[in-house]
């Protein structure tokens, strides 16, 4: 079984190196429920296509149902609620996410963090491109220029479940660190390009209650009796200042403290990120796709998504603008920082990956939204857009993913594997003279019950019936 290469000096950075020992248990725990929530989201889009194509006057009542306080200016429909409020949960673990890579994971070493960061800019400079030049030369609206932007990180890794392909580490850190950069570009997106009035009462509403979040914080103060009605408040009067109220959930989820002082096991941050993840990955997303995801897909359609400017440009943008942008800016900034490629790994995974990551989901269907704002058809089209940009993505990644299997599997196998059975994988403990010990204890057991077994063996050889 392939074992991974032994790091090498110091004085070479190794791309796609090995986590440490935290880095990857965090990691483990965080993508075993995006997984879990990647798989309902999943079903949750295929519940929507088939629920529209199938009932779609049910569908389309229940989406602009719209309820809530008038006069608070939150009567919104049900597709509003669960893009603006829902979605703020989502936003608000991307916060978290982002701090704590800025403060304890990959993004801490600007060393380190310049490669994912430079394939996570390229990776959405690359699609705007894209769409940009297939709608001027198609002569179709360029204001769509951020859909086919944007990485699904759950979607993408619910892809990675349903293949079977069970990457190393260092690979799905890779994809979780675009994701993190990726979610924040687009949040910057939203907050310029996508608010046009603003209403300086309420954001300064909004700026008041953040600052009164943070002191709360830093005084640690504990309770959710405290903080979600605050969180509410705030999500409100984001909303209702003309800013996209995931801003809110971002900007919360930046404020929690997510490095670890002494007798703590795990950060605030890391905890309340424990607890909100699931609700995020397993409810929110989900219920965000049944109500955005619900798009006509009847013949002409499909058709349509080949041959209109604005939605070739989606599909190109994710399928091809994403995989060149990634690939490119990556390989692009190995070179001239010297970064050694892990020798484990080739640049074919690094391509897998660019393709995977053009899988553009829940941020791509939010910004087709905001982008389209008002004309029903043309945000029908470019839904159906990302949907089939987002499969073919899916598919070409899957079966370039499928090429290397065996190695992953290997690389996977090897760092898993525990033969002391101590909850530590061996290869984090080959400079510990207690675990060489432990083996060779292990080893000297199954010696003498080999010999033993050889002593058995050699006198049933020498009975007068046994076979010649």
């Amino acid at each position: 079984m392939a074992a991974p290469t032994p790091t090498p000096p110091p004085s070479h950075r190794t791309f796609l190196g090995r986590l440490s020992l935290p880095e990857r248990n965090y990691l483990a725990d965080a993508l075993r429920t995006e997984t879990v929530g990647g798989v309902i989201l999943l079903g949750a889009a295929i519940a929507a296509l088939v629920w529209a194509n199938t009932l779609g006057s049910s569908y389309r009542a229940i989406s602009d149902f719209h309820f809530g306080p008038e006069s608070l200016g939150l009567n919104l429909s049900v597709q509003h609620w669960a893009a603006d409020g829902l979605l703020a949960v989502f936003f608000f673990v991307a916060g978290v996410e982002l701090k704590r890579e800025l403060v304890a994971g990959e993004l801490r070493d600007p060393k380190a963090a310049a490669l994912p960061v430079i394939a996570a800019v390229s990776g959405m400079a690359a699609p705007a491109v894209v769409y940009t030049l297939v709608t001027v030369i198609g002569g179709g609206s360029t204001a769509g220029w951020a859909v086919p932007t944007a990485t699904d990180i759950a979607f993408a890794l619910a892809v990675l479940a349903v293949i079977g392909t069970s990457l190393p580490s260092a690979l799905r850190a890779f994809l979780l660190t675009l994701a993190v950069v990726d979610d924040l570009l687009a949040i910057l997106i939203i907050a310029i390009f996508f608010t046009d009035d603003i209403d300086l009462a309420a954001l300064a509403g909004a700026f008041v209650g953040l600052a009164v979040f943070y002191l709360l914080l830093r005084k640690n103060v504990r309770g959710w009796y405290v903080y979600i009605p605050l969180a509410l408040v705030i999500w409100g009067l984001m909303y209702n200042s003309g800013i996209h109220a995931t801003i809110a959930g971002v900007a919360m989820g930046l404020m929690l403290r997510c490095t670890r002082r002494e007798g703590e096991e795990h950060s605030p941050g890391e905890h309340i990120e424990h607890l909100i993840r699931p609700l995020s990955a397993g409810l929110a997303v989900p219920l965000f796709a049944l109500f955005s995801a619900g798009v006509s897909l009847s013949g002409d359609a499909v058709a349509s998504v080949f041959t209109r400017p604005e939605t070739l440009g989606v599909v190109l943008g994710l399928v091809v603008g994403k995989t060149v942008g990634i690939f490119g800016g990556t390989w692009l900034a190995a070179r001239f920082t010297k970064a050694e490629l892990n020798k484990d790994l080739a640049w074919a995974d690094v391509f897998a990956i660019a393709a995977l990551a053009g899988i553009g989901f829940t941020v791509s269907l939010l910004i087709g939204e905001l982008a389209f704002e008002g004309d029903a058809f043309i945000e029908n089209e470019i839904k159906a857009a990302v949907l089939m940009g987002s499969l073919l993505a899916a598919v070409f990644s899957g079966v370039l993913l499928k090429l290397r299997v065996r190695t992953y599997r290997a690389l996977y196998e090897a760092e898993e594997r525990d033969e002391d059975e101590d909850g530590v994988p061996d290869i984090y403990e080959q400079d510990d003279p207690a675990y060489h010990l432990r083996m060779a204890a292990i080893y000297e057991k199954k010696a003498a019950e080999h010999r033993r077994l050889a002593q058995v063996a050699g006198v049933a050889s020498s009975k007068p019936d046994s076979p010649a």
